[in-house]
């Protein structure tokens, strides 16, 4: 079975607090787009794991290290699951705020119910994914979420920005959660983003924002200069995804990029 796990961005990305357990609460809204990954799974007499495309961090440690595998095993603990080859080629910028690493993950859980017919309830399939990943749990239903707590909670959204295109933008700059996480002071957002969202697009400049581009635009001033350059091609909205370093614009029509952005990973697609 080969399926296509796709990255998502963040639009509006709020750290509302610190944790007692180190970690941050946020409230974002996920919205899935089409840049995606190939994961193969098949029976196999042993399992085995292969990797093509963009080099995964971590993995001269070996196969248990991927988050893949970390899902197979985990699922086997609670179902008599054969073992199966995996070969997962990478296209998805790892460590770009799109998410690729947990939507692999969150995949594979999927497929493993399909194809081995566990009939793992959607729950169920969420729980085990927010034990490998805050955010893997959304890529299980794979729709618009208003994600709140760690990024691993959410509720559905009323939004759909079907038609639009999407222009990501990734200049190869590799940014440390910790990095990021570190030049952010935890705050309310004045508004409530779920209201926000249902705005005209033309009001999200104005009202809706990533709170790590604050301390991060100074350091790398290639992520404005790219924001800046999306909203000159024609953007209704333009934003950093996650801690970055990708960013993205938003288009009523498809854009024209010409020679913009050579040398960068870009992507664009129509949303779904």
């Amino acid at each position: 079975m080969v399926v296509f796990p796709n990255a998502k961005i963040n639009i509006g990305l709020y750290i509302t607090e610190k944790r007692p357990d180190g970690f941050h609460n946020l409230a974002s809204c996920f919205y899935p787009v089409g840049w995606s990954d190939a994961l193969e799974v098949l029976p196999a007499p042993e399992l085995t794991f292969q990797a093509s495309g963009l080099p995964i961090p971590g993995g001269e440690q070996g196969t248990e290290s991927n988050l893949c595998v970390k899902a197979y095993r985990l699922l086997a603990r609670d179902y008599p699951l054969p073992p199966v080859s995996i070969h997962l080629l990478k296209a998805i910028p790892i460590g770009a705020g799109l998410g690729g690493g947990s939507a692999d993950a969150a995949f594979m859980i999927k497929v493993l119910s399909q194809l081995f017919g566990l009939q793992v309830p959607t729950e169920q399939q969420q729980a085990y994914a927010r034990q490998l990943g805050s955010d893997c749990a959304f890529f299980i239903e794979n729709t618009p979420k208003y994600c709140y707590g760690k990024g691993d909670e959410f509720e559905d959204i009323a939004l759909r920005l079907t038609g639009r295109w999407i222009v990501l933008v990734n200049p190869g700059i590799h940014i440390a959660t910790a990095e990021a996480y570190a030049g952010v002071r935890p705050r309310q957002p004045e508004q409530d983003l779920r209201y926000l969202l249902q705005q005209p697009i033309t009001d999200w400049p104005g009202t809706i924002s990533n709170d790590f581009e604050a301390s991060l635009f100074p350091k790398y001033p290639v992520l404005p200069s790219i924001k800046q350059r999306l909203y000159e091609l024609g953007a209704r909205y333009a934003s950093m995804s996650g801690s970055g370093s990708t960013l993205y614009g938003i288009f009523e029509n498809e854009p024209n990029l010409a020679n913009n952005f050579d040398g960068y990973a870009v992507w664009q697609g129509e949303l779904i």
